[in-house]
């Protein structure tokens, strides 16, 4: 043992010697490897990339806070009311109440009212900007994975067939603001929270 001992001590010196210190933490573990042949000491595993979290949802403070509120209006518990002229969306609940999130909306050219029913739901979409953008902006990636830096954000709720979606973002301090192609933004953390309420099949009226 005590000979491992000294042929471990020597080979640690010559990697030392020989890889600048600057490009050591680049190098092989020689003296891990060199145990896990001679002793039978299993080898550290390379670390597996994963999806990111809800936890990897970015800046949570917002200068418009999610509230829950009084609702007098029209529509049905369980109701999504996009008003565009506020900013604001409105989950609606039993007992005349609502759960209010801000929200960042058409820009000017692109805003656009009607009602529209939530065809599907994803976690971390990925993104494919649709023809009409791409010409608009030849510029842009024609697919992005999801994750943090995906413009759609930590969820997407799909309207109907149109290419309108409520979103996530990545950029939190558009929200509030009239800034997007006629998509509904919204902060991550809200976005979660929204997904977690709406079914498949949810009603969806936005209004200007």
């Amino acid at each position: 043992m005590r000979r491992v001992s000294t042929i471990a001590a020597a080979l640690l010196s010559c990697a030392a010697l020989a890889t600048p210190a600057a490009a050591q933490q680049n190098q092989p573990n020689l003296l891990g490897d060199f145990f896990g042949a001679v002793l039978g000491a299993p080898r550290p595993q390379p670390a597996i990339a994963t999806q990111p979290s809800a936890e990897d949802l970015g800046p949570t403070t917002s200068r418009i806070p999610r509230e829950m509120v009084a609702y007098s209006g029209p529509y049905a518990p369980g109701t999504v009311v996009v008003n565009t002229a506020e900013r604001r969306l409105y989950y609606v609940l039993p007992g005349n109440k609502a759960i209010r999130y801000g929200i960042g909306v058409g820009r000017q050219g692109f805003e656009w009212a009607g009602t529209q029913t939530v065809s599907r739901k994803q976690e971390w979409p990925e993104w494919r900007p649709p023809t009409e953008m791409i010409q608009r902006r030849p510029d842009l990636p024609r697919y992005m994975a999801g994750g943090p830096e995906n413009p759609l954000g930590a969820r997407a709720m799909y309207l109907g067939s149109s290419l309108y979606r409520i979103h996530g973002s990545n950029e939190p301090d558009t929200i509030g603001h009239a800034v997007s192609s006629g998509c509904i933004r919204m902060l991550n953390e809200d976005v979660v929270d929204l997904y977690e309420r709406v079914k498949v099949g949810t009603l969806v009226v936005v209004l200007r």
